[in-house]
């Protein structure tokens, strides 16, 4: 499947993600954020970098839940990647969210992904029309 094919909700995106360029990511038209098991951001889009107004260089790096995106460390997204690495289970999960930080308000919806032995874990991100 190539890259102009994957949407938001497409089944076992996390497989496709992992096979992706960097550059196909930035053909994707949802947010991808990909983080390390130290929580650091290792991939991060083209369409994310735009929306929320942060570039690739100062994200890149840098752990998401405390530097890039405090708004996300709760019990609803950092807190079940957390158990999931701590149960060895996968995690796929799409939740509504309402993002804060450095902007007004904005209503997305959240996909959560990881799977046991996947060295980079996902935070997909869908603007709301």
């Amino acid at each position: 499947m190539t890259a102009t094919e994957l949407t938001f909700d497409t089944p076992n995106l996390l497989a496709h993600l992992a096979l992706l360029s960097a550059d196909e990511l930035d053909r994707l038209d949802f947010g991808v954020i990909g983080f390390d098991d130290a929580t650091c951001v290792c991939r991060y889009n083209r369409f994310e970098a735009s929306a929320a107004g942060l570039t690739p260089a100062g994200v890149l790096g840098q752990p998401l839940f405390t530097n890039v995106a405090p708004c996300l460390n709760n019990s609803m997204v950092a807190q079940r990647f957390e158990d999931a690495e701590d149960d060895g289970t996968a995690l796929d999960d799409t939740i509504a969210y309402v993002l804060t930080l450095r902007m007004r308000p904005v209503k997305v919806a959240l996909r959560l992904l990881a799977a046991p032995g996947v060295p980079v874990r996902y935070v997909l991100v869908q603007r709301k029309q």
